[in-house]
């Protein structure tokens, strides 16, 4: 992602890359350079990003998933200090998919039960993906029915694949997403790094960046 990330950058005459961090390199000297943070590293690093934004002053867009509950804690109380865009999928299709999703939960009810599958490359390490996550809790909290069944497959060099089926009498309503190549995740991070720059302290999603909410 951080190669997408710059690749997009490179194309955008809005955009300048002031620093790159990878794993064992400094976060201070990049964090100070920067005029808003992008994370997509590991969860484990989370502390320490919240805590160098904080010292900043620095907006963060966060694209690492995994994160524990109280890893998450973390990021909702730094959201008190700073403006944040934290989301599972910076994809607008993969967030058109969102709310596609949540939009059926509702006109279908509680009489359709929902199943996901999702299959990303063999190096992914979270299963399920932040993607199906998010798409279960969408559903579960729109139903208030039970645990959303997730599938996860692993294989390849798959980019990502989200299908969620709702099956009802005689009938099943199918949404998909493909995504073919990272540089829609990069674009969307991107156009998040832009937006969230003159947003007052709070915790924001993708679909408050593309206007879904």
């Amino acid at each position: 992602m951080g190669q997408a990330i710059s690749a997009a950058a490179a194309r955008d005459p809005q955009l300048t890359i002031s620093a790159q961090v990878d794993a064992g390199d400094s976060i201070d000297a990049g964090m100070a350079a920067s005029d808003a943070a992008i994370d997509f590293s590991a969860a484990s690093t989370i502390e320490e990003i919240c805590r160098l934004a904080l010292e900043h002053r620095r907006p963060l867009v966060i694209g690492t998933t995994g994160h524990t509950e109280g890893q998450k804690d973390y990021i909702r109380t730094t959201a008190k200090s700073l403006p944040i865009v934290f989301a599972s999928n910076f994809s607008v299709g993969v967030n058109a998919l969102f709310w596609l999703t949540g939009r059926a939960a509702k006109l279908l009810g509680k009489s359709f039960d929902a199943e996901i599958v999702e299959t990303h490359h063999k190096m992914k390490k979270d299963a399920p993906s932040g993607t199906a996550k998010t798409l279960a809790e969408i559903i579960t909290g729109i139903t208030g029915k039970g645990d959303v069944p997730v599938a996860s497959i692993r294989e390849g060099e798959v980019v990502g694949v989200h299908d969620v089926t709702f099956s009802g009498p005689g009938e099943q309503l199918e949404l998909v997403h493909r995504a073919e190549s990272r540089e829609t995740f990069a674009t969307g991070a991107l156009t998040a790094a832009k937006w969230v720059l003159d947003k007052p302290p709070g915790l924001y999603s993708m679909q408050d960046v593309l206007g879904l909410t």
